[in-house]
């Protein structure tokens, strides 16, 4: 018995998500404010701590359910296709098999047939139609003695109005329910048509779910005063009393303290003598009758609150108290323990003759706190087997049956846990976030008969760029000369006064990712996270020419007369239909002089899903850039081949002022020579291209205004590219 999935309707960010749960283990991954936190408190407010009541507040609506309720209660009248209830919805979609102990679960069943094995809980904060219509009519009352005390109308102050009321009043409209939906297993979706009323069936759910979660707020600290460990070593203790189990070592406890207790009693004797003897004074007391003794009477469960401190050994030879280690390790430790008490409760070992739920939820929000890489992975990679041996039972303990989710921005954590288990939480838009399945991109590159890629790719985020899973943008670049120059290019954009109405780039979690002239092989993965990618390339171009009867393709100028494609694998594919529409043109040109017509805009490129083409769309979510015939400061036109040349024809005086410090170009005397052309340069000049970069920084100068890299221009196919990218 599994959950399966969940389904969340209108809370906070979530608006209309479809989440699949693994059968052991969940990673959710994603940047920040994208709904983790999010489906972490609704499980809370509808199964969890908060379950006692109802903590919802307007705020948790949606804001386009909200938009949506106050254009209905404006217009004072209900669309006559408005489905009810509306509102929020927890939907747990269960499965079983014929294995399974279906004696809890079969009050919730609805549907006899053999082949239907799947239950669906619905948790629901939601109106209903008498509920609207009511909420209607008082909201126009209120707003009416409202406006008439300000004496104006107008439609900002009448939305105001109604916020304001809602969060005064939406729990006397929207009610709590939780219910057992109808699975329809031909649509394979819920039918919330029909349905049983778990509260007015008095049916309890405690023996069905449990749920149990470690947040990311954790009462952690290094301060000399906190003692999270020793009360979490508390209430170990007292998990262990509660249960049958582990009696023995608790038995030993307690004759420990009973002799402590005999050697107190005289102890005490002697302690109280002078204030027992003058109690007798004041008389009333007969000799032997009524006296008073004071005897020790340690009480187990109470003696290790505030008595027990966790202390470090320290090589063997001293011990140090728990605060004098690091919040990493404090933080590591304190969810071991609440794990611990956590697997205790699920196996209900507190309770006598009580099993375990059928279905147990553990809940880790963002582990990572203050840890280092290396304990991030060395989290991830025991608590899945921690958990799993725990719910296996083994040792005569308690078998239980348990899903966990865990919640973390840590690239190293992802970077260790298997790809299988993770679910991508993404912003589709402003006011709703979707779930995705990495072992989904997993079919889509299978599909394609790209498995090598995606092998690729999984190898490449693991040991280089997970991170890229939680930045905002990503710049895909060729090598080592983009890698070093691209930092002191987005500076020198975020220098410029022309365009400082955007947040600087340097400040926008940027990922920058060296991937060769292979960006094709991760374009499923950028349209799979949907994150903002900048792919910086070279035009390559190429002729065709015969050597020894047999045509071979040859690099050469760009403006070449016989001049006539590119060589680059990754402009071929993103422009595959643009290519093939030239094709078809009337005025068919090559494809080289294609590449060299394109507008920036025409380099914006946007996924289709019916085709799974790339097309052109200023919508889209990636630009792809190459060189661009330029002017430089003597007037002169060029349309470079690569980097270099391009730099070369920008910078070549600044080249030729800093001769003496450019070790990494040979020949470099040809810089003055003005016949040598700059793609000559770069083909007899560059001996090695990271020494070059470097030395381009080496040999930069701030200005008078104190901006740095004063004394080099960017070729414009990159200035137009972190642009495009920083303003979008």
């Amino acid at each position: 018995m599994k959950i399966k999935k969940i389904k969340v309707s209108n809370y906070r960010l979530l608006k209309n998500m479809n989440f699949d749960m693994e059968e052991n283990l969940s990673l959710i991954i994603g940047k920040n404010n994208c709904g983790k936190t999010s489906l972490l408190s609704a499980f809370e407010k509808f199964i969890g701590v908060k379950v006692g009541g109802n903590e919802f507040c307007y705020d948790d609506f949606n804001m386009d359910f909200q938009e949506g309720l106050y254009s209905i209660v404006k217009l004072n009248s209900i669309p006559t296709d408005l489905r009810f209830p509306m509102g929020i919805k927890l939907q747990l979609f269960i499965t079983y098999n014929e294995f399974d102990n279906l004696i809890n679960l079969s009050q919730l069943m609805m549907d006899l047939d053999p082949e239907n094995n799947t239950i669906v809980l619905s948790f629901e904060y939601t109106l209903s139609k008498t509920s609207l219509e009511n909420l209607i009519s008082e909201f126009k009352e209120y707003k009416d003695k409202k406006l008439e005390k300000v004496g104006e109308d107008n439609g900002s102050l009448e939305q105001n109005i109604f916020n304001d009321f809602m969060k005064k009043n939406h729990k006397k409209y929207f009610k709590i329910w939780r219910k057992s939906v109808a699975y329809d297993l031909e649509k394979q979706k819920g039918n919330e048509v029909e349905f049983v009323d778990l509260t007015k069936r008095n049916i309890a759910l405690n023996k069905i779910i449990n749920f149990k979660t470690i947040g990311a707020r954790r009462n952690i600290s290094n301060s000399n005063n906190d003692r999270t460990l020793s009360t979490l070593s508390s209430k170990y203790y007292e998990s262990k009393t509660d249960s049958e189990k582990g009696m023995e070592e608790v038995e030993v406890f307690k004759e420990t303290l009973s002799k402590t207790d005999n050697e107190l009693d005289s102890v005490y004797k002697e302690l109280f003598k002078t204030v027992i003897g003058k109690v007798k004074q004041f008389g009333g007391i007969k000799e032997g009758d009524s006296n008073i003794r004071i005897v020790s009477t340690l009480q187990h469960k109470e003696l290790l609150k505030g008595n027990t401190t966790v202390m470090y050994e320290h090589f063997e030879k001293q011990t140090l108290p728990e605060s004098y280690n690091g919040l990493g390790y404090l933080n590591l430790l304190s969810m071991i323990f609440e794990i611990e008490l956590i697997i205790s409760n699920f196996r209900k070992e507190h309770k006598k003759n009580e099993m375990p739920a059928d279905i147990n939820i553990l809940f880790i929000e963002e582990p990572e706190a203050h840890t280092h890489p290396q304990m991030q992975y060395i989290f991830i990679n025991n608590i899945k087997r921690i958990l799993e041996e725990a719910s296996i039972g083994g040792d005569g303990k308690t078998k239980f049956n348990l899903q966990t989710l865990i919640t973390t921005h840590s690239a190293h954590i992802t970077n260790a846990s298997n790809y299988n288990d993770i679910k991508y939480f993404y912003k589709e838009n402003k006011n709703e976030v979707i779930s995705k399945n990495l072992k989904d991109l997993e079919e889509e590159y299978e599909k394609d008969g790209e498995e090598q890629n995606f092998k690729f790719l999984k190898q490449y985020l693991t040991i280089h760029r997970s991170e890229l899973f939680f930045a905002d943008k990503a710049i895909f670049i060729e090598g080592d000369t983009e890698r070093i120059l691209l930092p002191a290019m987005m500076k020198k954009i975020d220098n410029n006064l022309e365009y400082k109405s955007s947040p600087p780039l340097h400040s926008q979690n940027i990922s920058i990712l060296e991937v060769g002239a292979y960006s094709q092989i991760f374009e499923k993965f950028i349209d799979f996270i949907g994150i903002k990618s900048l792919i910086i390339t070279d035009i390559d171009s190429g002729k065709n020419v015969i050597v020894k009867e047999k045509e071979k393709i040859e690099k050469c100028r760009v403006l070449e007369s016989d001049a006539e494609l590119t060589t680059n694998s990754s402009l071929k594919f993103f422009y595959k239909n643009g290519l093939e529409e030239n094709k078809r043109s009337v005025i068919y040109t090559n494809d080289l002089d294609y590449f060299k017509k394109l507008s920036f805009n025409q380099k914006i490129l946007q996924k289709v899903k019916e085709t799974k083409n790339w097309e052109q769309s200023d919508k889209g979510n990636i630009a792809i850039i190459y060189q661009t015939s330029e002017e430089n400061s003597k007037g002169e036109k060029y349309h470079a081949r690569s980097f270099e040349d391009a730099f070369f024809h920008l910078n070549r005086q600044f080249i030729i002022d800093n001769k003496e410090n450019f070790g990494s170009l040979k020949n470099i005397k040809r810089f003055e020579n003005e016949e040598k052309d700059v793609y000559d340069l770069s083909e007899e000049c560059i001996d090695k291209k990271p020494s070059f970069a470097m030395e381009i920084l080496l040999n930069s100068k701030i200005d008078n205004d104190g901006n740095e890299y004063s004394n080099w221009e960017i070729p414009n196919y990159i200035k137009e590219g972190l642009i495009w990218l920083k303003f979008n």
